[in-house]
């Protein structure tokens, strides 16, 4: 059985099994549908040919297929190739073909018989050429740094993290031709604890795993300093890890990967066959591609999050926003049930106010009133779900979740009109009619989660209580503030001025629905979110 092998930028994972006939594409109706804008409706086929093989053709697609960034027309898959479509990178797998994986075994008994390492600055160094007379002896230490300056040609192009580092150990099996198995770890984006992110060996089919001892890891670790042995079978320091007994293990050479005294992970070589397969002098040109490579997932740690704030300060408030690009908060971006409290907010008599306004008043207006509306529903840690037309649909509880977010909706709304009075102010004193809106508010079971096609998705939640919401700001009148039943069972009622409304029949209800009215806080009472930020700080 055949398949593709992928890591979504996420960190999750997908296999796909590989049928006589597959197409990758865009449209609904492939064996392989992917939601990328990069992606064309029928972007590649993969087929089985009457000999066993698979054939991969790209059917001209716009951005098109590519086997090892080389853009290919057809190509016969074999084990381990990697095909980037789009922005993700697949990897051919084949039943019965070696698949390397990476395995840390427990050796922590024999950790406090580790004594030494190799300081960095003692591993040797590259002499002057003039003071080299073995020809021989300077072509191979030239080869070691052209490879190594190849290495830092590329770290800053490569913008997927697992096909960059797979490169890096590409290389290094170049750098040292020694090495028979290698490996780079990374931390765990939940625990910290290093993870093996790629491995490599030179001859897949002579093992399907390899297994890396915690012993020298836990001494990279620990000291920050690099590991290096020329017999790994009579180094005092590791002759009891049984890891290195079962595989047979010589020689190791492992580094840290150091970025302004944080250490972002470890790359892990060995040699089985031989022993002082490494010296002092491979130690230092690891060393340097170590840091290379530092810098390389650092600056890609960096732009995710560039790339994360940017997309989250569309929809959340600048606090929740640190929050959770920091890591102290969690937002769940997937579909699933939640109970989400909807508000709806637009302006009275907008159809016919427009008709007597040029387009770009129209859109300066929209703006102006948008940016002052806006900053209200961030003040109090409200979701922005959309702008459609003149009406505003915000939402709390999601994706991120308070325990008093109905409270915080009707705070919203009671802040909304309040900004709304200093906005008007500023329109009469530039001669312009003030506008008045009406807020609808409901709460309730709905889906929530990241909507849309494949060239734009946006988070948004869908269900009844949405409808209802929006059925509610409808018939609020200028000024009002209507909510549904279910939010008013929610709310802390002693912080507010309320009245209950006859009860109202809503398109697509059978029955009329209960509906309340806030006019304003209790007396005493002040919006909560004046003091959300010193909360979150």
């Amino acid at each position: 059985m055949a398949k593709l092998h992928v890591t979504y930028p996420d960190g999750t994972t997908q296999d796909y099994e590989l049928g006589e006939y597959t197409t990758i594409g865009r449209m609904p109706g492939n064996t392989i549908q992917l939601l990328d804008p990069l992606v064309s409706k029928v972007h590649a086929q993969i087929t089985r040919t009457q000999s066993g093989d698979y054939e991969l053709r790209d059917l001209g697609s716009l951005n098109g297929t590519y086997i090892r960034g080389e853009r290919i027309v057809v190509h016969k898959l074999s084990p381990g190739d990697e095909i980037m479509i789009g922005s993700l990178v697949f990897r051919f797998q084949e039943e019965g073909a070696p698949v390397l994986e990476t395995e840390v075994e427990s050796t922590d008994s024999v950790t406090s018989e580790i004594f030494s390492t190799v300081a960095v600055e003692d591993a040797g160094k590259f002499l002057p050429s003039g003071q080299i007379d073995n020809m021989e002896v300077l072509k191979q230490d030239y080869e070691r740094l052209r490879i190594a300056h190849e290495v830092a040609s590329y770290l800053g192009v490569e913008q997927d993290l697992e096909v960059l580092l797979n490169k890096i150990l590409d290389k290094l099996f170049e750098v040292f031709p020694s090495v028979d198995r290698g490996a780079i770890f990374l931390p765990d984006s939940k625990d910290g604890r290093m993870v093996p992110m790629v491995s490599k060996s030179r001859y897949p089919g002579a093992s399907s795993s390899i297994r890396v001892s915690t012993t020298i890891l836990s001494e990279v670790i620990t000291r920050r300093q690099a590991v290096l042995s020329a017999d790994l079978g009579m180094d005092d320091r590791f002759k009891l890890s049984k890891s290195i007994i079962a595989e047979g293990i010589r020689s190791t050479m492992s580094v840290p990967m150091i970025y302004r005294s944080k250490l972002l992970g470890v790359i892990y070589l060995d040699s089985q066959m031989a022993t002082g397969n490494f010296t002092k002098k491979d130690l230092v040109v690891l060393t340097g591609i170590a840091s290379q490579v530092a810098v390389a997932v650092q600056n890609y740690h960096l732009i995710q999050e560039v790339k994360q704030r940017a997309q989250l300060e569309k929809l959340l408030s600048p606090n929740l926003v640190e929050q959770i690009v920091k890591g102290h908060m969690t937002l769940d971006q997937e579909g699933r049930l939640s109970n989400v409290t909807i508000l709806f907010a637009d302006i009275r008599g907008f159809t016919s106010m427009s008709e007597h306004m040029s387009a770009r008043d129209i859109v300066a207006m929209l703006n102006s009133y948008f940016e002052a509306m806006v900053d209200v529903i961030f003040k109090f840690e409200g979701t922005l779900d959309k702008f459609v037309g003149d009406e505003i649909m915000a939402l709390f509880g999601a994706p991120v979740q308070h325990e008093d977010s109905p409270t915080r909706s009707v705070e919203c709304a009671l802040g909304m009109m309040q900004a709304l009075k200093a906005y008007n102010m500023a329109r009469q004193a530039d001669g312009k009619k003030p506008i008045a809106i009406g807020v609808g508010i409901n709460s309730g079971e709905v889906v929530s989660g990241a909507l849309g096609s494949s060239k734009t998705m946006q988070y948004t939640v869908v269900g009844d209580p949405v409808n209802v919401a929006s059925r509610f700001c409808s018939i609020a009148k200028p000024g009002q503030i209507i909510i549904g039943e279910s939010t008013y069972g929610m709310i802390d009622r002693s912080r507010f001025r309320i009245n209950e409304l006859p009860p109202v029949q809503v398109k697509g209800k059978s029955k009329p629905l209960r509906v309340f009215e806030v006019l304003d806080y209790a007396p005493g009472m002040q919006p909560s979110g004046a003091t959300m930020d010193s909360r979150l700080s």
